[in-house]
């Protein structure tokens, strides 16, 4: 069985994944409006990054995170630095729970990507309020939470499809 496995090439499950949160975020990003509404803005990358923090913990990982959050960055006109400080904090929480995270069922993964989330969210709101020195609009965070939430059925995905990049996997002790 141990033959049978994928090696562990980072630019598969990271490098892969990470240019599909950012062609997805492109895509998404394009000003196109259907029946009078724009399309929602998810954080595709937050996904990816929960993902990430359950699969394996990585030198790599974080890096490909400031990445990502640069990329929104630059591509949403918001402030360097307010992205990689979301995605890292919400990569940080997964990371310290990803023990109570391993072998759950769907619903507790589930309930552990709103928590992150939601932290991610909350902190970011909580530095545009203090950048700006105004509240922002609750009702455009909490839909851009509703559509990020929405992405989870991509997270179990993600980790099906790269588990075996974590060694406790490969060798029957994470089953």
């Amino acid at each position: 069985a141990l033959s049978a496995t994928r090696p562990l090439d980072p630019w598969r499950w990271i490098g892969i994944p990470m240019l599909q949160a950012i062609a997805a975020t492109i895509l998404f990003g394009i000003p196109i409006r259907l029946w009078g509404l724009r399309l929602p803005e998810p954080v595709f990358p937050l996904a990816v990054v929960f993902a990430w923090a359950v699969i394996r913990p990585s030198v790599i990982a974080p890096f490909a995170v400031l990445v990502m959050g640069l990329f929104l960055d630059i591509y949403w006109g918001g402030p360097l630095g307010f992205w990689p400080i979301c995605l890292l904090l919400a990569y940080a929480v997964i990371l310290a729970g990803r023990g109570m995270v391993a072998g759950q069922g769907r619903t507790v993964l589930w309930i552990w990507y709103g928590l992150v989330i939601a932290t991610a969210m909350l902190a970011g709101y909580l530095m545009v309020m203090l950048d700006s020195k105004a509240q922002p609009s609750l009702m455009a965070v909490g839909w851009q939470f509703l559509a990020t939430i929405v992405l989870y059925p991509f997270v179990p995905r993600i980790i099906e499809r790269f588990e075996d990049a974590n060694v406790q996997f490969r060798y029957g002790n994470g089953r």
